[in-house]
């Protein structure tokens, strides 16, 4: 699975860094990021879990 963040609609809310620190994390700009966008088979359901919680939808995982 790979996650991406959409800058564009990104708030900067933290919420996806709190539930999944090990792929997202804020950036200079108080936007979210990936760390690594491949999702280990590991954290799949807690990225997963990141993306629904994202308020505006800006995180998608293929």
């Amino acid at each position: 699975m790979k996650a991406e963040v959409s800058h564009d609609l990104c708030i900067g809310c933290t919420l996806c860094t709190s539930i999944c620190p090990e792929i997202f994390y804020m950036n200079d700009e108080d936007k979210a990021e990936t760390l690594e966008p491949e999702v280990p088979k590991s954290l799949e359901k807690t990225a997963i879990s990141a993306m629904q919680s994202c308020p505006v939808e800006a995180i998608s995982i293929k």
